[in-house]
Order: C-alpha cells, then sequence, then structure tokens
C-alpha cells in the first residue's frame, strides 16, 4: 500500500477567495450550485453536497484574531506556512479593539476519516479505501441506497436528485495516482490547503501551531489530527482559530458504527438465549 496522503488545512491563512471551490468543480466536473443568494455573508454554498466537494466558510465574529500584550506591534501580515517556522517572526494581523470585526474562513472537506463509518454501512461496496489510505465513492456501482449518508458525522455525503446515488470529495483520486496534487490544493494562493504524505502534514502543522501560539494567537488548535479521537483521527485535519461549533463542526466527532460490533455480540447472546429458553420450554412439554 503506498503512503497515506492528505490534507491539512490552515484556517489562518484562508483568504476566502473561493479559488478551491471553483477547481474543485472545474477538474471533477461537478454541477453548479451557489448562484442563489443565501444571506449568510460571501458564502454561497453553504455546506458541503453532492454538488459541493469544497465549501469555503465565512464566519463574521465581533472578537479581536488574537490576545495582545500591550506595547507589542501586531500589524504586520502572517507570514506563509512555506517559511520555516524557526525563522518565521509571527506577526498577525488584529483588528483592534474587542469590539472590532474579524472573519474566520475555512475550506471544509470530506474528512476522509481513518474509522469511516460510510464504509461500514455500504451494502454494495460502492466506497471503498484507496491505496493512499483516502474514502472514494464509484458512482457506477452506488445504488443510492443512502445508508452512508447519516453514518457519516459531518453530514458530508449527500446525493444527487436527479438519479439518488452518493457524492462527496474523492481527494482527486485521479491525479494523486498520477503524482498531481488535488486540483484545490493545486489552485489554493496562499498553501491554506496543503497535501502531502499525512505524518509529514502532521508535523508541519504541529510547528503552525507552535508558531501562532507563541505570537499571541492563544486559539490556534488542530482539529482531527488526534489519531485517538473518535473516528482515529482525519486524513483532512485543519488548524483552527475558534471552537470547531464556530466552523459548524462537531466538537467530538464519533464513529457512528463504533459500537456495531458489540451490538451484534449482544444481540447473538439474547438470540442465543431466547432459542435457549425456547428448547428448555419445548423439552418440558415435551415430558
Amino acid at each position: 500500500m503506498a503512503q497515506r496522503m492528505g490534507f491539512f488545512t490552515d484556517t489562518s491563512v484562508c483568504i476566502g477567495c473561493k479559488a478551491c471551490e471553483v477547481a474543485c468543480k472545474e477538474w471533477n466536473g461537478l454541477p453548479e450550485d451557489g448562484l442563489n443568494f443565501t444571506g449568510m455573508s460571501y458564502d454561497n454554498t453553504e455546506k458541503l453536497g453532492a454538488d459541493t466537494w469544497r465549501h469555503v466558510a465565512f464566519i463574521e465574529q465581533r472578537k479581536p484574531l488574537a490576545r495582545q500584550e500591550p506595547g507589542v506591534d501586531h500589524t504586520g501580515p502572517v507570514p506563509p506556512l512555506s517559511t520555516p517556522p524557526e525563522a518565521a517572526p509571527m506577526t498577525p494581523m488584529t483588528p483592534g479593539e474587542g469590539g472590532d470585526l474579524r472573519w474566520l474562513m475555512s475550506s471544509d472537506v470530506c474528512k476522509h476519516c481513518t474509522v469511516a463509518a460510510c464504509l461500514d454501512v455500504c451494502p454494495t461496496g460502492a466506497l471503498f479505501r484507496t491505496e493512499f489510505g483516502t474514502v472514494v465513492v464509484q458512482s457506477d456501482v452506488c445504488n443510492g441506497c443512502g445508508y452512508c449518508i447519516p453514518a457519516c458525522p459531518f453530514g458530508v455525503i449527500d446525493q444527487r436528485k436527479d438519479d439518488g446515488r452518493a457524492w462527496k470529495c474523492t481527494l482527486c483520486y485521479d491525479r494523486i495516482g498520477d503524482g498531481l496534487e488535488p486540483a484545490c490544493a493545486k489552485a489554493c494562493p496562499t498553501d491554506s490547503i496543503q497535501y502531502g504524505p499525512l505524518d509529514e502534514l502532521r508535523e508541519r502543522a504541529a510547528a503552525r501551531v507552535a508558531t501562532l501560539n507563541d505570537a499571541g494567537v492563544d486559539d490556534a488548535h488542530l482539529y482531527l489530527a488526534d489519531t485517538d479521537d473518535g473516528i482515529g483521527g482525519a486524513g483532512a485535519f485543519f488548524l483552527l482559530l475558534d471552537d470547531p461549533e464556530v466552523y459548524g463542526l462537531p466538537p467530538d466527532p464519533i464513529a457512528t458504527t463504533r459500537d456495531l460490533p458489540a451490538m451484534w455480540r449482544h444481540a447473538a447472546v439474547a438470540a442465543a438465549g431466547l432459542l435457549g429458553a425456547g428448547l428448555l420450554a419445548f423439552a418440558g412439554r415435551s415430558r
């Protein structure tokens, strides 16, 4: 099996340009959507779905970006992630007083979970794990049963109304198989979306969080990078500047099928007990 690959999305450098959304649609030939005014700032797609495999969220807050010490100048731009952490003079931009407006922007995507409930419930094998550790739907095998949709703890997978089949991000399986970056990462102008070996991305992300914390951005933390969480860690994880709920993400996601083995064992024990009781009752009546 090839080295596990994945995404690291650093929301601290996302500028909300939506280049990732456009590149994803262009490469994968996804139908248009997001043409209606949603009333949600510049968020014209609202959420991930069958036709939106990358979604840029815009969150407006009355809150400064970082807690600053008096007299410290934090008015410069944030250095790009490509700058080595030890050499980066981090100066996160802060709007000023606590009542000022800040925007949190984040490009969301399928998490390609280590413990993927969608895989567990798929009856046809349409969902499979690739040699890169990613989770992909084979549209020509999907029968439209929809079992995977409620199984996903993130609400990522969706069905198209015209054919009923399930669709989601493939992490550009066709591109990475040829040694290319996924379209969204290739198009991202700030390196907010980064693609590579998952272990390397986690190390890089941890260094980035440490650098931001040292610069006074105390809220910076990683989401879904912990392999001991409820989904065994994700193939697509994030650096967030606020609680996951602020971004519309579950704070403690779990694989919805994690209890299935125990449930089947209990069901088997219960069935054996009923069968035994029935046999005893039949034997008693026979006497």
